[in-house]
């Protein structure tokens, strides 16, 4: 069998699977074990999901993620156990009165630099243990603030009543840092507004620079299992790089630093054969290795 090649997979994640699903698919579908995930999504959510490929699971935590991107739908006029639908209700009031110059005023608030409270059943730690463990032992669960970022809170469209009446469903785009809960902003949009909110679907559209473009379905991959970026590709795209000569690449294959070229944050090192030999990043007079990408063992 031939070796596997390291680079990223992005799975367009389906409803009802969890993110560890996902690579155990990709494990049987690809023949490796060495598959790992960045950025879980929920079991009810769907859309971008980052895997790592062989030597590229290395290359996950790595990787600019720091910021994405959701369509989402939340509902007025009911709160829940979760903050979304898979929660038991826990109240709310009738919606259907409610402005949308008044969802408009209460979306602003909940936009820019926050203190954001994480649902009670997200994976955030308490004493050694997961919120979500503690709240199906029946524990109450209370979590700090926690400082977040929303870059955008969109309302794109509103639909009153259907199915279900005194509720409003809203259509949404939220832009956000990494650790945002896009379920605790449908709680306190609905808690600002007095009546209630909750999240009923979830779209992930991007993370990082990796978006639905470069996203394929699990069936898509069953039918043609291959990756989606190559090592060198997924480097490129998620850092700026930095040309090196061919007896530099030697010197960083080997773990060892080079002089500094000026450059901020984590870069890429780029031998004259376009293949990203290592990441580096500037300090005290260095550019050392962040991560050696071909280590000149080979491993």
């Amino acid at each position: 069998m031939p070796r596997v090649q390291p680079g990223l997979v992005v799975v367009d994640k389906p409803a009802g699977m969890t993110s560890h699903d996902v690579v155990s698919r990709l494990r049987r579908l690809l023949r490796t074990r060495r598959i790992g995930h960045a950025g879980t999504l929920d079991p009810m959510a769907t859309g971008v999901l980052v895997c790592g490929v062989a030597r590229a699971t290395k290359l996950l935590g790595h990787l600019a993620l720091d910021t994405k991107a959701y369509l989402a739908t939340i509902r007025l006029g009911v709160s829940t156990s979760t903050d979304d639908a898979e929660g038991e209700p826990t109240g709310g009031a009738d919606a259907s009165a409610v402005a949308e110059a008044e969802v408009r005023t209460a979306i602003a608030a909940l936009s820019g630099d926050l203190e954001q409270v994480p649902s009670a059943v997200s994976a955030v730690k308490v004493a050694g243990k997961r919120a979500y463990q503690l709240a199906r032992e029946g524990e109450a669960v209370e979590l700090a603030p926690r400082p977040v970022t929303v870059t955008r809170f969109d309302l794109l469209a509103t639909r009153r009543g259907g199915d279900v009446s005194g509720v409003s469903d809203l259509e949404v785009f939220v832009e956000c840092s990494t650790g945002t809960y896009v379920r605790a902003l449908a709680r306190d949009l609905g808690g600002a507004l007095g009546v209630g909110g909750h999240l009923t679907a979830l779209r992930r559209t991007r993370v990082g620079p990796f978006g639905l473009a470069e996203a394929r379905t699990l069936d898509e991959l069953a039918a043609d299992p291959a990756l989606s970026l190559d090592l060198d590709a997924a480097v490129r795209t998620a850092f700026p790089a930095r040309a090196i000569d061919s007896s530099q690449a030697t010197a960083l294959s080997h773990g060892r630093w080079l002089d500094p070229a000026g450059l901020s944050g984590t870069y890429a090192a780029v031998d004259p054969d376009g293949r990203a030999v290592a990441l580096l990043a500037e300090h005290a007079g260095r550019a050392a290795p962040v991560l050696v990408l071909r280590p000149a063992d080979g491993s």
